[in-house]
């Protein structure tokens, strides 16, 4: 098994990320991102893989309360209570940029 992948399959990666890399990035993720693969490639080594192993967070018998509908509330009731707005829209702060990239 190979330690490091080639600099084309990480810049192909980059490429679908939408991300420019530097040559010490390029060098740096060669390792890093097939020490990745080879820790998901772990996953298919495990013997008898079910899905009755899984663990959750809930039981399959579990009951889960009925959705009752509530009153609307006006927009004007909503608005009060967020911290900025702009006419009749919440304005939230922005989680995702376009980048360079894009």
């Amino acid at each position: 098994m190979k330690e490091k992948l080639t600099e084309e399959e990480v810049l192909h990666v980059a490429k679908l990320a939408r991300i420019k890399l530097s040559k010490e990035e390029i060098e740096k993720y060669q390792i890093e991102l097939k020490e990745l693969l080879n820790d998901v490639e772990k996953i298919n080594e495990v013997e008898n893989f079910d899905d009755d192993i899984l663990i959750a967070c809930w039981e399959e018998n579990t009951e889960l309360r009925k959705d009752k509908p509530g009153q609307m509330l006006e927009p004007k009731e909503v608005l009060e209570n967020a911290p900025r707005h702009s006419g009749n829209y919440i304005s939230v702060p922005v989680v995702i940029s376009g980048g360079e990239g894009a």
